[in-house]
């Protein structure tokens, strides 16, 4: 029987490739997102859930468990948003935007790993529950107020959750990158030359993640060869946190 992966945030440039990473070591990927459906070129089972809501939190779950008979026995906390309109410094961030924010990295990471840790405690099962958070999470730079406290807060949660559920069988870890070529930071690059420029020059490897370097985080961060792993945070960043402070971003995103 086939392990199965849940990934939310699974039509991302990051989750399409996280869930391609476990597909490829025997996973069966079950992928959420906001989109009604998935395009024809995703490959794995996909349900439409937002995860600001408990209810489709939970509606997610039952699809899982209806179609494979088990809760997911790796879940992958993916989904996350930037601020969507103006300049993301403390003083000038929305209300509307930083509670979208809040309620779609912490609130809804919260909620996906609550449900994921009950369904395998009911079930007597094993499991781990991998965030994907960011170096800002411990690092925080500027002008993305809400999206670093997002992420310092699900830094907290996992820690939190590690030490609760390490004694009943479920590891709980996290996966922090840095600029990634690709999804949100991706967009904001496409739409900021000069800003991309900067991110780069700030990364003292002079590389930006890829989608398939934070796959490969998460398929070592879950791997059962390392039972003792558990409330770690990988920072895969380029080195980006050692120089922090010298290479803060002001220019808005």
């Amino acid at each position: 029987m086939k392990p199965v992966v849940a990934i939310s945030g699974g039509l991302g440039d990051i989750g399409r490739a996280i869930g391609s990473a476990f597909s490829a070591r025997g996973h069966v990927v079950a992928a959420c997102d906001l989109a009604e459906s998935a395009p024809d070129d995703f490959a794995g089972h996909y349900f439409s859930a937002d995860i600001r809501s408990e209810e489709s939190v939970r509606a997610w779950f039952d699809a899982i468990e209806r179609e494979f008979g088990r809760p997911p026995g790796l879940v992958v906390v993916n989904a996350g948003v930037h601020c969507q309109t103006g300049n993301g410094d403390c003083l000038n961030t929305s209300v509307e935007d930083w509670s979208r924010t809040i309620a779609v990295n912490l609130t809804g990471a919260w909620l996906t790993a609550r449900e994921a840790a009950r369904r395998l405690l009911a079930a007597g099962s094993p499991g781990d529950i991998l965030f994907v958070g960011s170096w800002v999470g411990q690092y925080p730079t500027t002008n993305l107020a809400a999206y670093c406290a997002s992420k310092a807060g699900v830094h907290s949660l996992v820690k939190s959750m590690a030490c609760e559920l390490a004694p009943r069988g479920i590891r709980v870890n996290e996966v922090a990158p840095g600029s990634v070529d690709a999804g949100l930071s991706g967009r904001i690059f496409a739409q900021d030359g000069d800003f991309a420029a900067k991110a780069l020059r700030a990364v003292p490897t002079g590389r930006l993640v890829t989608p398939d370097e934070v796959a490969r985080a998460a398929v070592y961060l879950t791997d059962p060869a390392n039972p003792n792993l558990t409330g770690a945070t990988l920072i895969l960043d380029g080195g980006i946190s050692l120089m922090h402070g010298p290479q803060n971003l002001t220019t808005s995103p």
